[in-house]
């Protein structure tokens, strides 16, 4: 069954994720891709904050899998990602390209390590 409810919440993930890039990209009209950075800092926080709070207080292992693989792994996107960044890199914004790249990786763990910090010192 825990099988099942994370194929479901994959879908609900991406749902979400569809929608919020929706309302991004109508506020946002620009050339860098916003949109797909703001997911992934929001995933990677709701992740620390899962799995933070998870490793100190305990909890289900089907919860976490489906919170966490499902849930959140439909919501982020690292492919969507990389293939954005390559697109600005073949626009000849490779500046912008590696700019995009390694701040998504730096502030993703941040955010990781604060909702981490966060949700293990919560409940």
């Amino acid at each position: 069954m825990t099988w099942v409810l994370i194929f479901v919440a994959g879908g609900v993930g991406s749902w979400c994720r569809f929608r919020l890039d929706g309302v991004i990209s109508r506020s946002w009209r620009h050339s860098v891709p916003i949109g797909t950075l703001t997911i992934n800092m929001i995933g990677s926080f709701l992740l620390g904050l899962l799995t933070g709070h998870a490793m100190t207080h305990g909890g289900e292992a089907s919860v976490l899998a489906v919170l966490g693989t499902g849930l959140m792994g439909g919501f982020t996107t690292f492919s969507t990602a990389n293939v954005e960044v390559v697109r600005l890199a073949m626009s000849g914004r490779r500046g912008v390209a590696l700019g995009l790249q390694v701040g998504m990786m730096v502030i993703a763990v941040l955010v990781a390590l604060l909702g981490w910090t966060i949700g293990a010192a919560v409940g």
